[in-house]
């Protein structure tokens, strides 16, 4: 009977950590480190033996080679640029607005020093972070002041928390929405402290709605756009000129929450119209809030505008600093921002209107291009097609308008119908070093080419594409 513990076959973390391939992880990653992952690797193999004695053990030189692998995966950085083909161009789950090319100059400048990021260098004091941007929002949207923090869920609970903590505010019943990840205008309200009144009905409400729930109690009216979900019918909505004037009379804030939010209008590039954050202060808005990194084609941020006195106090909530931007939010914004000061040319260098904006005819022949070289190299793995496709904005903006797009579609062959194959299919190109995202539909994977820059974001990984695919194959069969 053999009696010798199968433990005492393992190596001891000394021997491991002479080993030659031991030395070039230490130095990469710390003695301290790479000890205790050969440790952890040791129990886990002492576990295994414990249930399995026989077990085939790995020499030295594969244990620490796995362990190298363990080291490599764990500093891999999981944020990683993709190449959207879904059709949605302000996609949430990538990342919404690509920034423009100044911006990111500018940013990898302004990263690499100090900079002023609340220091005045007149007065060589301590400054207003704002500052950096705000007279640049405020020369664009005519307000008197503006103030920016981390999204617009953060803005219109920095606005209700300072303006309407423990008091009413009423909202139109048909404008409570849901802004996504579950958050809903009732429940920021709730977290803000105030007391939702609701007004109307879903999809009708009046003026006379809102002035018989007016009392002492009341703090401001709040229009919410409903940019991300649209009801049609037999529909009544106020205009925003009506409540403005109806909160004035009873000396009221009027805040006009736009969501997404815009500051041109889209309709002078063929697109839908959507509000823009001019309009809704002209029209008599004293507090406007929006996002940045939807329509704007900036960076994650929710911008405030409207009446000075009421920036300031919404600049002097303890919670500003907790919602407040930091200076890569604020180099970017003001970069994007820039971009808006010279119309004509804000198509090619705003690459969210540059996608919004793209020809079909363009499309068609990226979609031409792709396919002429797609065929020969898939030709045993799918078969592909150039097909009309429709793109969406994304990120809850004009739900509803969709843009015409040329895009590929691709089938696996001999897939039987098999949605194992397609998966497959998806997971390769997904897989590639730079990812390429695209949606499954119709029994197809579809690639809308509306925000491909380039053909060779694709054609330069064919190959690499092609032997995971029949790597696969062969260990399949």
């Amino acid at each position: 009977m053999n009696t010798v513990n199968p433990r005492t076959r393992l190596p001891a973390v000394d021997r491991l950590l002479s080993a030659s391939a031991s030395q070039n992880l230490i130095l990469e990653y710390g003695r301290s480190a790479v000890t205790n992952a050969i440790r952890a690797a040791l129990t886990a193999l002492r576990a295994e033996l414990t249930v399995n004695p026989d077990l085939a053990l790995p020499d030295a030189e594969e244990l620490i080679n796995s362990i190298a692998e363990k080291f490599h995966q764990s500093q891999v950085n999981r944020l990683r640029p993709v190449v959207n083909l879904t059709g949605t161009v302000l996609h949430t789950n990538l990342g919404r607005a690509i920034l423009p090319t100044s911006a990111i100059e500018r940013l990898a400048e302004i990263l690499g020093a100090a900079s002023n990021l609340e220091f005045d260098l007149q007065t060589g004091k301590r400054g207003d972070r704002d500052a950096a941007v705000e007279a640049l929002i405020c020369e664009i949207t005519g307000a008197e002041a503006a103030t920016i923090v981390n999204n617009n869920a953060a803005a219109v609970l920095l606005v209700l928390q300072t303006l309407g903590r423990d008091r009413e505010i009423p909202v139109s019943r048909g404008e409570l929405v849901e802004i996504g990840g579950s958050f809903r205008i009732p429940e920021i309200m709730a977290s803000s402290g105030c007391r939702l009144v609701e007004v109307g009905a879903t999809n009708r409400t009046h003026l006379e709605d809102f002035s018989r729930v007016i009392n002492s109690q009341t703090a401001l009216l709040m229009k919410v756009h409903t940019s991300n979900y649209e009801i049609k019918g037999f529909t009544k909505s106020i205009p925003d000129a009506d409540l403005a004037a109806l909160a004035h009379e009873y000396q009221l804030p009027f805040v006009n929450d736009l969501g997404s939010g815009t500051l041109v209008d889209l309709s002078r590039y063929g697109l839908p119209f959507e509000p823009t954050a001019q309009a809704a202060l002209a029209q008599g808005a004293d507090l406007v809030t929006f996002s940045g990194d939807k329509l704007l084609g900036g960076p994650q941020a929710g911008i405030i505008v409207g009446r000075r006195d009421l920036i300031d106090q919404l600049k002097s909530n303890p919670l500003k600093r907790a919602l407040r931007v930091d200076k890569m939010t604020m180099v970017t914004l003001f970069e994007v921002l820039k971009l808006y000061l010279h119309p004509e040319t804000l198509v090619a260098n705003l690459p969210t209107l540059h996608y919004l904006t793209r020809p079909t005819a363009t499309l068609h022949e990226l979609a031409r291009e792709l396919h002429a070289a797609m065929v020969p190299a898939l030709k045993h793995i799918a078969q592909v097609e150039i097909i009309e496709c429709l793109s969406q904005i994304g990120s809850g903006s004009l739900p509803l308008e969709r843009l015409p797009s040329y895009g590929l579609a691709l089938q696996p062959i001999n897939a039987s119908g098999s949605n194992q194959a397609l998966q497959a299919l998806s997971s390769a190109f997904r897989a590639l070093p730079k990812p390429v995202i695209g949606r499954i539909h119709d029994n197809q994977l579809i690639f809308d080419l509306r925000t491909l820059n380039h053909p060779d974001q694709i054609l330069s990984q064919l190959a690499q594409l092609v032997n995971t695919l029949d790597s696969a194959g062969s260990a399949a069969s």
